[in-house]
């Protein structure tokens, strides 16, 4: 049979999905696979005039009919979408912009006249996990402005001048990711490449007893089988090696992600029948599926060092007495559950053997952080492991883990070939880390006037099977407890607990997100019984410069959640019955630990080279830097580079992880730039340096965990944040107002997109999404998980404010990526309360618009009380 594809005939001989066919035997990469139930939209063409699905239908289907993708737009249309999109801010990831373009041009030539109520209608089809789809809309309402007008784009593209920090400016990958040129880790082709997957375990706690693997190595397409026996190295981690490359025989599983073997064919479509193959013989036992009952006296231990993975402990003033003086005080119980991370892009790594080593090609928050656990896996010194970044669809924490990367390399390591694993996306939803589940008990006290006296807290986190970032979470979480307000008397007790659910680690608010929805609750309770309005209460409590946060740290001029609230007043008393909420998180690691951002500039060709390994997951890290160059020298955007992170050539900068990336690589950037500019002061031009190059690192210093000092310095920066939920009659979300103090703003459209897409991810935290765990047992498909899409996406206004100072690094610039969402779920608890008078202690929302209440599940047999010695024999 014959397709048409972008005006050219196709002869195909299977007769396969048309996605499949389009990517694996046209080579049109345009079209992204981030789905296997049709959800997603990533995939979306043109064919016969109308938009569909190229995953859902064989190619057969299709004789006959023009299909167009992105790769088949004319020049005129290339150039508008990429103008247009990079203009509005419309780009972040950019794995789902192709379909966003195909999904707005078959709009637009059916109706150029088209208003934002048929785009939004239009892209309906298609998900952004980034962008809160304003954005988008942005963009495709500009395109058919300018293809009606017959704008000329020459004009418009003509080099700009020197960019200053808060300019608008294009991202410089925005025209590769509209248009789909750019690689992602599964766009990656090498000659030879073959494909590998891992056996996964049949059940979250079972004794492997024997693993049989001679029936699948006998299969013709087989090329090699792996077991554990084969890895020079079996316990990798991101911060604790714990976690198996695959499990032994003899030993026990513990989650039904933990792999078993891993096989190799050069016919990815033979994987799943060689895997079936391999038998394995189980004793199957009963696994722990909660933290509490990991706690239980006969729980069996998950890792010989215990079932605790970790336990913090923040204690200052007098609790017990600030509590038993207080006029009011409320206690209260909250349960907050996993949220799947529903980037768009599935995990995907490809590895090939080089010289005496490896290169891998990855889709990851850290090219450092594979090379570290790769090179311990294989026992091969690190510079053995070159690791470079493809393009990121999505990470918002959950990839900073292994996930596919290790396998890839051992294979490649063992067979000489290169090799390539990819997830699929119910792979990727059962297998990669989640968002942390927590159980919190919150007692927070005030005096008679409203103001804060005290906080006493326990949280118990379920980090499942492995470490993952299961300490610093639950570090974070405990150390933000008390919120931006200004009271000393804490004492808050954490522990995270392994169980054999799903690997919970790093998730955009890092554990913040949780325990700001238990103390925003109790705040708004003790409003009430004071007399006084949520906003006044806050503006009464809130730090100023000066004043002491929670743990101890003494305000700076750079803090402005009071004109954050400032901001939202007016709006507050207008809308009566709108939720408000507020928040803080830290830029940077922090807490004592080595936290360093680096940047190498070269001169080469005529250009500046800037060199970090700093990871672009869709926040822009590309664009931060260029404005952090531009503001230092005197360079127009066609004279910057910014290069793809890789061992060999980027200095190491850390995770994109902490909301750190910005201050801390951005400081190194400004100050590696002071050097070039003053070596630029010294010659007629910027030839006259070709081959120098300007080297900078920033590591600021902070206090560790449990410092005498009174006043630590536990970040080197905060971000501040509020918000007002606004309902409509029939109790949807009708608009969210965000008003944010993020220091100095970096590219206004797109910090307002990072907090767009941040508010309608916790309107999902809040009111739809759930992933589901039963027994260990993940249950949960991608079109099941509650994402919103561009039609039932609330008017998100994003304001920012100016503090009265700030910080003296990275031009005053700090962390966006994580705050934009934490005070949206009690935002959204409180509006729901305003409107019907009921309280609500866990997520989703019950008994709203988009949740119904579900039946009282029983309740467990033992109860376990946690108390510090502060609690015991409590009166109040």
């Amino acid at each position: 049979m014959k397709i048409t594809v972008n005006g050219q005939d196709y002869s195909v001989t299977d007769d396969k999905p048309l996605l499949s066919v389009l990517r694996e035997e046209i080579g049109m990469l345009s079209v992204k696979e981030g789905c296997d139930d049709a959800t997603c939209g990533t995939c979306v063409v043109i064919a016969g005039g109308k938009l569909v699905k190229s995953c859902s239908r064989k190619a057969s289907t299709f004789e006959n009919q023009k299909i167009i993708t992105t790769e088949g737009l004319s020049e005129r249309e290339k150039d508008v979408y990429v103008e247009a999109f990079g203009e509005t801010g419309a780009v972040q990831c950019g794995f789902c912009i192709p379909g966003m373009v195909m999904a707005g041009k078959a709009l637009l030539d059916k109706n150029p006249d088209a208003n934002r109520d048929d785009v939004t209608k239009g892209i309906r089809l298609d998900i952004c996990r980034c962008t809160g789809y304003k954005k988008i809309e942005d963009a495709i309402l500009l395109a058919g402005q300018m293809l009606q007008d017959d704008t000329d784009i020459t004009a418009i593209t003509a080099p700009k001048e020197r960019i200053r920090m808060t300019d608008r400016a294009h991202r410089p990958d925005a025209a590769e990711k509209t248009l789909g040129t750019g690689l992602f880790a599964d766009d990656i082709r090498i000659a030879g490449m073959v494909h590998a997957k891992a056996l996964r375990s049949k059940y979250p706690r079972a004794v492997v007893n024997t693993i049989e693997i001679r029936k699948a190595q006998a299969h013709p397409d087989c090329i090699a089988v792996l077991t554990a026996g084969d890895v020079p190295e079996n316990k990798i981690g991101h911060i604790v090696n714990d976690w198996d490359v695959m499990i032994r025989v003899g030993d026990t599983t513990r989650y039904v992600g933990d792999a078993l073997a891993l096989v190799a064919t050069a016919d990815e479509g033979k994987l799943d029948e060689i895997l079936a193959l391999i038998e394995v013989d189980y004793t199957e036992l009963e696994p722990v599926t909660t933290p509490q009952d990991a706690l239980r006296a006969d729980a069996p231990l998950i890792h010989e060092r215990g079932n605790v993975c970790a336990v913090e402990h923040v204690n200052r003033g007098d609790v017990r007495g600030a509590l038993a003086r207080s006029a009011h005080v409320v206690t209260r119980k909250f349960k907050v559950p996993w949220q799947e991370h529903a980037f768009l892009e599935p995990e995907c790594a490809v590895a090939e053997p080089v010289q005496d080593g490896l290169r891998l090609y990855t889709s990851s928050q850290s090219v450092y952080d594979e090379q570290r656990e790769i090179s311990r896996m294989l026992k091969l010194a690190p510079e053995k492991v070159r690791s470079t970044a493809t393009l990121v669809g999505g990470g918002f924490g959950g990839k900073e883990d292994m996930s596919v990367q290790h396998h890839a390399a051992l294979m490649a390591w063992h067979t000489k070939k290169p090799v390539r694993v990819k997830f699929s996306r119910q792979e990727s939803l059962d297998y990669h880390v989640k968002r942390h589940p927590m159980d919190m008990e919150f007692t927070v006290g005030c005096d008679a006037d409203g103001h804060l006296t005290a906080l006493r807290a326990v949280l118990i986190s379920d980090t499942g099977a492995y470490a993952s970032l299961g300490g610093p979470v639950l570090q974070r979480a405990c150390t933000h407890a008390g919120g931006p307000y200004n009271f000393q008397n804490v004492d808050i007790l954490g522990l995270a607990m392994h169980t054999n659910n799903p690997v919970s680690g790093a998730f955009r608010g890092f554990g913040v997100t949780q325990s700001l929805f238990a103390m925003e609750g109790c705040v708004n309770e003790l409003a009430e019984m004071c007399g006084l309005d949520p906003w006044e209460f806050r503006y009464l409590n809130v730090v100023r410069p000066g004043d002491e946060l929670p743990n101890g740290q003494i305000v700076d001029d750079a803090v402005g959640i009071a004109e954050c609230l400032d901001s939202l007043k007016g709006d507050f008393y207008e809308n009566q019955g709108a939720g408000l909420a507020i928040g803080i998180k830290n830029t940077g690691v922090g807490v004592g630990l080595v936290d360093t951002g680096r940047c190498l500039l070269s001169v080469e060709g005529g250009k500046v080279h800037i060199r970090t390994s700093a990871a672009c997951m869709g926040q822009g890290i590309g664009s931060v830097v260029q404005h952090m160059l531009s503001e230092t020298v005197d360079l127009t955007p066609d004279l910057i580079v910014f290069e793809t992170p890789d061992t060999a050539r980027t200095p190491d900068s850390g995770t994109s992880t902490g909301s750190r990336q910005t201050l801390l690589t951005g400081e190194a950037v400004r100050r590696a730039a002071e050097q070039l500019r003053d070596a630029l002061a010294e010659v007629d031009g910027l030839d006259q340096l070709e081959g120098r190059e300007f080297f900078s690192e920033f590591s600021p210093s902070t206090d560790p965990m449990g410092t005498s000092k009174a006043n630590p310095v536990s970040h080197v920066a905060y971000s501040f944040g509020a918000q007002l939920v606004i309902l409509d009659d029939k109790g949807e979300v009708a608009k969210v107002i965000a008003a944010f103090d993020v220091g100095t703003v970096v590219n206004q459209q797109a910090a307002e997109g990072q907090i767009e897409g941040g508010v309608v991810m916790g309107l999902g935290y809040a009111l739809t999404e759930e992933f589901k765990v039963e027994g260990g047992y993940p249950k949960t498909r991608y079109g099941q998980l509650g994402l919103l899409r561009s039609n039932k996406t609330p008017e998100i206004e994003v304001r920012f404010v100016t503090s009265p100072g700030l910080v003296p690094y990275a031009y005053g610039a700090k962390g966006i990526g994580e705050i934009c969402l934490i005070p949206t779920a009690p935002a959204c608890a409180q509006a729901y309360y305003n409107r019907d008078g009921k309280r609500r202690y866990s997520l989703p929302l019950e008994g709203t618009h988009y949740k119904q209440v579900r039946p009282a599940k029983a309740v467990p047999p033992l109860q376990i009380q946690l108390e510090t010695e502060s609690m015991i024999g409590r009166s109040e």
